[in-house]
């Protein structure tokens, strides 16, 4: 298959820092203050909170690349893959495509994908990036980062650089994350053990 191109990836020295999400170019990376959420992480990079231990994401909600209105909360009671994104970073195009397999293979499980687009100067950009690779779910457009700051507070999820993928489990509580590129082994292995858990 041949994709036309989407944004070039920018050289960006600069990092944005807007109080607890901080965001550079691209790659990954995690700093976790004190009073952050218990994470362990594992050989492959997921790192996991334990169910007790979870704490709430904040509200996520806002207006889709395609201009339609875009609530997390709508998802309540399913697992909810959060992935952020933008149509610059070669990365987040690297694993669109696992993002888009498993989101169609978890769609009967209870499972929602959700993505947060931001640093994009415009709609244009991502929307190309949508349609080149198929994209079967909403994103929001968030060229500020006001998105992942709501829905990531202090304590909870401290971010730098992309992509970011974070998954909340049906009771909306962060449940595990990566910073980098992911595939579709990683995200199953995210997943599924939500899944199979009942909401409190």
């Amino acid at each position: 298959m041949i994709l036309r191109p989407v944004a070039r990836a920018v050289a960006v020295t600069a990092v944005v820092t807007l109080s607890s999400f901080s965001l550079s170019a691209c790659g990954g990376g995690a700093s976790e203050g004190k009073g952050s959420a218990e994470y362990v992480t594992g050989a492959d990079g997921i790192a996991t909170v334990a169910r007790g231990e979870r704490r709430a994401a904040g509200p996520m909600k806002g207006e889709s690349l395609r201009g339609e209105p875009l609530d997390v909360a709508d998802y309540a009671g399913d697992v909810v893959v959060v992935n952020v994104w933008g149509s610059w970073c070669p990365p987040c195009r690297a694993e669109a495509p696992y993002l888009n397999k498993v989101a169609e293979e978890t769609k009967g499980k209870g499972v929602r994908f959700v993505g947060i687009n931001t640093r994009d100067g415009g709609r244009t950009a991502p929307r190309a990036f949508e349609e080149d690779y198929g994209v079967s779910y909403p994103s929001f457009y968030d060229p500020a980062g006001k998105v992942i700051l709501s829905g990531f507070p202090a304590g909870t999820v401290n971010l730098q650089g992309l992509p970011a993928t974070v998954v909340l489990d049906r009771d909306g509580k962060i449940a595990s994350r990566v910073f980098g590129g992911i595939d579709d082994t990683k995200l199953h292995k995210m997943i599924a053990p939500l899944v199979r858990e009942n909401p409190s």
